[in-house]
């Protein structure tokens, strides 16, 4: 979401390298070229002024360390700017409640907030161990209803069926006398959208939240919004006690404008990202963390989060046992290898959390490098249990008939089994004590 972002304040900031000193004409040069930055990503301006005058009240005057060039001094200032800008320390929603929890989204139609009730009833499931009772009083928009009960049992929640004809009012009420007599832990109730605010929507939000008295009412917002984004923001607002907010499609290409303007025009803290399509990319917001991945610093510590929800320890440690013994790397093993990149997101989403200077020595855009990973998957799918055991049989008539299969070339084919035999040889230099030299460098020994 902050790719371009990040790339014009990387820049700006390396325009001071080589600089004894921060002065006030430097300072004015690379401030200049922050706020172009911040305008290009489609940030309020009365946002883009006040961290503008902030950020320069800490630079004149800073004192350079010894050990800190100027740039680094001026990405210090930036990081805690913004920082502040994105909320401080993190809010994280409040679960400490009496039973049920109840959670209110509201926000325009397209936002998200559909899939968005869906996933955070999977993190609540997955991660507080709660309870989680689901439904929707949309009863508008043409199968609302039924796209919220197939999520719920995709990430095993339950789903409260409205009665039919039941106004959206009645229908919140009657689920919370449900989520209260079934002994859930939490209800999310999913509101209805317009394609822009008006009245009867606001009134509509005020009455569902009157019949369930919600303890957390979150807006969800689209990071591709834009400046239509703030106007929302101040309506929803105004209209309801807002606790937090929730930007969805943080893995696209927006420019990130809304994350940091909407979170400043209603004073709110931002408690999740959206980060896919998927029902586990839900991801609780840390500012700190989002102000390093901005400042193109990445985010190692959601790069490990994301490795240990998503790798299989079992499988991992069945292949270093098979690899330890001396037996072969297979096609099987690589297919399950490439199975587990793709659910933390593809190398889109692991690049993205890496430093910047790391992500750019990639040989190719993330997007390729994922695109690649699907037609691999899809090849190695088309092999037969015994080719996939034993590559070598494949001959020419074999690839020809794979590559039918899988939709492909022959050509991409030849390349995969290609790489494979390279990683087949670097496998075999890690039986015995080169493998355990690997895994001691990786647990931080010798």
């Amino acid at each position: 979401m902050f790719d371009q972002l990040t790339g014009r304040l990387s820049a700006a900031v390396a325009a001071l390298r080589g600089r004894g000193r921060l002065t006030e004409d430097n300072i004015a040069e690379t401030l200049r070229e922050v706020r172009i930055a911040l305008l290009e990503a489609d940030v309020a301006l009365p946002v883009v002024k006040r961290f503008i005058e902030a950020v320069r009240a800490r630079a004149l005057g800073a004192e350079v360390s010894a050990s800190l060039t100027p740039g680094q001094t001026l990405v210090g200032i930036l990081h805690r700017e913004l920082v502040t800008l994105l909320g401080g320390t993190g809010t994280a929603l409040a679960l400490n409640v009496q039973p049920p929890l109840v959670l209110l989204l509201a926000g325009l139609q397209g936002a998200g907030k559909t899939t968005t009730a869906a996933k955070l009833a999977r993190w609540l499931i997955g991660t507080q161990r709660k309870r989680v009772l689901l439904v929707s009083t949309d009863v508008r928009r043409p199968a609302a209803i039924l796209q919220l009960e197939r999520l719920a049992a995709q990430v095993q929640a339950d789903f409260f069926a409205p009665p039919p004809g039941a106004a959206p009012a009645a229908i919140a009420a009657a689920a919370l006398a449900q989520a209260r007599s079934g002994v859930y832990d939490a209800l999310i109730v999913d509101t209805a959208g317009r394609l822009h605010v008006d009245a009867e929507l606001m009134a509509e939000a005020q009455l569902i939240d009157a019949a369930v008295s919600a303890h957390q009412r979150l807006f969800v917002v689209d990071a591709m919004s834009g400046q239509d984004a703030l106007q929302a923001a101040r309506a929803f607002s105004a209209a309801l006690e807002l606790t937090g907010i929730i930007i969805t499609k943080a893995d696209g290409d927006a420019r990130g404008g809304a994350a940091l303007s909407v979170r400043e025009v209603t004073g709110k803290p931002i408690v999740f990202l959206g980060v896919g399509e998927k029902s586990e990319a839900l991801e609780p917001f840390d500012p700190e963390r989002m102000a390093q991945r901005i400042l193109g610093m990445g985010d190692v510590v959601a790069l490990v989060e994301s490795v240990h929800r998503n790798i299989e320890a079992g499988e991992a440690e069945r292949l270093t046992r098979k690899l330890s013994q001396g037996k072969g790397f297979d096609l099987a093993d690589l297919r399950s290898q490439l199975e587990q990149v793709r659910r933390m997101g593809g190398l889109g989403a692991l690049m993205d959390k890496l430093p910047a200077q790391l992500a750019q020595k990639a040989k190719m855009p993330p997007d390729r490098a994922d695109r690649d990973i699907k037609r691999q998957l899809a090849i190695i799918d088309s092999m037969t249990p015994r080719e996939r055991r034993s590559p070598g049989v494949i001959d020419g008539s074999r690839r020809r008939r794979i590559a039918r299969g899988a939709g492909v070339q022959v050509q991409d084919v030849n390349r995969l089994l290609k790489q494979f035999l390279e990683m087949q040889k670097m496998m075999k230099q890690l039986k015995g004590g080169g493998l355990r030299r690997l895994m001691g460098g990786l647990r931080g020994g010798p």
